[in-house]
């Protein structure tokens, strides 16, 4: 039995990315729940992790190429587990040492410098402690730290992986 190739596994993560955006989509969308500023962060690890990977399939580069591709992705879900982790921290902090809620990201996008709107959307506000919905009684943040992992043993392994028979076309 043959392992997948590389590229083959890029594209799985691609997919995986791709179910990830559509299901905080349908949260947003179908359930009413308003994303909080780590959360837009957090969705946009998945989408750089995602992009990563769909350029590593396009590109389909030979072992070192393969590696770098890799390290970028470990670098982005590495993002995604500090700021879901950080969402967590927040969920456990009593309420009177909350940060300030902002005002909505549309507002903020035309009132403020971007470099103060970054910094503001990565500390995060009252709004990222809510836990609106869960899963098996896991909140999103904690369902997100768990995707960003499985994300990071996924591109550690790419990055370690000793296949170099893996520049090969979908066809094989």
């Amino acid at each position: 039995m043959q392992l997948p190739s590389t590229r083959q596994l890029f594209f799985l993560a691609f997919l995986g990315c791709t179910g990830l955006m559509a299901f905080a989509l349908y949260l947003e969308h179908s359930v009413g729940l308003v994303p909080c500023p780590l959360c837009h962060v957090q969705r946009f690890a998945v989408v750089l992790f995602g992009l990563i990977c769909l350029l590593a399939t396009l590109h389909n580069p030979a072992l070192w190429g393969q590696r770098i591709y890799a390290f970028f992705a470990m670098l982005a879900a590495a993002f995604g587990i500090a700021t879901a982790a950080r969402q967590i921290w927040l969920q456990g902090l009593p309420e009177d040492q909350l940060p300030a809620c902002l005002p909505p990201l549309e507002f903020m996008l035309e009132a403020f410098p971007m470099q103060e709107i970054i910094s503001k959307m990565l500390h995060g506000t009252a709004d990222c402690a809510k836990v609106d919905w869960t899963l098996l009684g896991f909140s999103i943040a904690e369902l997100s730290i768990v995707s960003f992992s499985a994300m990071l043993v996924f591109a550690l392994f790419l990055l370690l992986r000793k296949d170099t028979a893996s520049h090969t076309h979908f066809a094989n």
